[in-house]
């Protein structure tokens, strides 16, 4: 197999952009490569796979070897395990699991299984980013285990497409790793999530991203509109681990609109301007929808940025819904609901999100700023370790005014940990740090102080 790594820029522009007190955006042939790779046909192979099993309900059989959640998860993880046998065994794969019992939709115990499958970085294996779909479905009835299932859009689109950038992904190697995630339990109480998030927790894991994907295969929504080109980012706002002082210090600092999970879904947003064509992401500040949850949210509880990438207009006669037909109208989540075609283009966002942030220096840490009553604003941080960051060029500032969702403008300051801005008033703008590769990839934009940290 013929491994592809980042291509270089020509030594004499690299030196000329670097030394330059600006250095703009770099494209980078190499993504728009992947977003290409990405394969519709095989996603619809996938899905149609994963609905083959009849139901994939978290309570279902898990002995037979054609249905339920057993044979389900089954063929996941052997699926992963080929994909790594087809790039030299590049890929850890293993089983998360945990008993659960005592829960309102869990109440009696049941092994909640998911599959993971790990692409060790190669400078910095122990920095994460983290694409997941859902493995289970359910009917009208969330305790109904037996009944047919289909979950093609709910979320068999998902993993099918975490199993699609694993494949197109594990073709090139990165400085941080990759973790492709085929959650359980989603429908009973998160808890597949909540398994893993409580494990790379206690193992340290630096995670920086968690890009969640539920839904990501259905254009016609239940309000009439067809649109295979727009698609939602959820991000919440303040982060749920949140210390009383820390709330304070945001509430003269701001920040509220600045946590790690809403810049990386600018981050994902700009990634979409620039390698996904005919694709207009749409942030929501908002943890999820109304009165609603994914697979993000376990690891948002414990302080992880991420967040959810799905189909702008849901159609809810297909979602949670027994198979049947009433009054003209078909109820259930059948394949023939799934547009594969818009399921490639999102898998080819997330793909290209997570080369990006793969391939990029850590974010930086410790980042703070300075400028209370001065002309002049000031941001320091915390100096990347160079054997983790081998390929590191520097850092970039950047800035916006307050009521700007963007990103607007920015300088690239070269290998320091601190520059003053001079007569840019701290008053009148966001500010965040990103870490610059030699190549110009970059990560996502770290806001100071505790409300934007990324972690260590």
């Amino acid at each position: 197999m013929k491994i592809i790594r980042p291509l270089t820029l020509l030594a004499l522009s690299a030196s000329l952009s670097l030394q330059a007190a600006q250095l703009e955006y770099v494209d980078q042939p190499q993504l728009h490569d992947i977003a290409a790779n990405v394969s519709a046909q095989r996603i619809e192979q996938d899905i149609e796979k994963l609905v083959s099993f009849g139901t994939r309900h978290t309570l279902s059989e898990t002995e037979s070897d054609t249905r339920g959640i057993g044979a389900a998860r089954r063929w996941i993880k052997a699926e992963f395990e080929r994909i790594s046998a087809d790039c030299g065994n590049c890929l850890e794969v293993y089983y998360s699991s945990a008993t659960i019992s005592g829960e309102k939709r869990i109440p009696d115990p049941v092994e909640v299984v998911s599959v993971i499958a790990i692409q060790r970085g190669v400078s910095d294996p122990d920095r994460y980013v983290l694409m997941s779909g859902d493995i289970d479905s359910r009917v009208s009835d969330v305790m109904d285990a037996t009944s047919d299932s289909p979950g093609a859009n709910d979320n068999a689109s998902g993993v099918a497409g975490t199993l699609e950038a694993a494949r197109v992904l594990s073709q090139y190697r990165f400085n941080g790793s990759i973790v492709y995630a085929a959650l359980s339990g989603e429908e009973q109480g998160l808890f597949g999530g909540k398994i893993l998030a409580e494990q790379a927790a206690k193992d340290g894991w630096r995670l920086k991203a968690v890009l969640n994907n539920d839904m990501i295969g259905n254009i016609e929504g239940i309000n009439g509109v067809i649109n295979n080109t727009t698609a939602r980012i959820f991000a919440e706002g303040t982060r749920q681990t949140e210390t009383d002082r820390e709330a304070t210090i945001r509430r003269f600092t701001g920040g509220e609109v600045d946590s790690p999970s809403r810049n990386l879904a600018r981050y994902i947003d700009l990634v979409a301007d620039r390698y996904i064509p005919n694709l207009d992401t749409m942030v929501v500040y908002r943890l999820d929808r109304f009165g609603r949850g994914g697979h993000h949210r376990p690891f948002n509880d414990l302080g992880f940025p991420g967040v959810r990438i799905m189909e702008t207009n849901e159609n809810y006669v297909r979602q949670h819904q027994d198979l049947r037909e009433e009054n003209g109208i078909k109820y259930g989540d059948t394949i023939d609901g799934v547009n594969f075609d818009y399921a490639a283009k999102l898998t080819a966002l997330n793909a290209v999100s997570l080369a990006s942030m793969a391939w990029a220096p850590s974010p930086p840490a410790e980042v703070s700023i300075k400028g209370a009553v001065e002309p002049s604003t000031t941001l320091s941080w915390q100096a990347l370790d160079k054997a983790q960051n081998p390929h590191l060029a520097g850092y970039k500032i950047y800035w916006r005014y307050t009521d700007a969702p963007q990103w607007q403008f920015s300088r690239f300051v070269g290998d320091v940990t601190k520059f003053t801005l001079e007569n840019v008033v701290i008053d009148n703008y966001s500010f965040g740090v990103a870490s610059v590769s030699k190549d110009g990839f970059e990560s996502p934009v770290v806001f100071p102080g505790a409300a934007g940290a990324f972690g260590e």
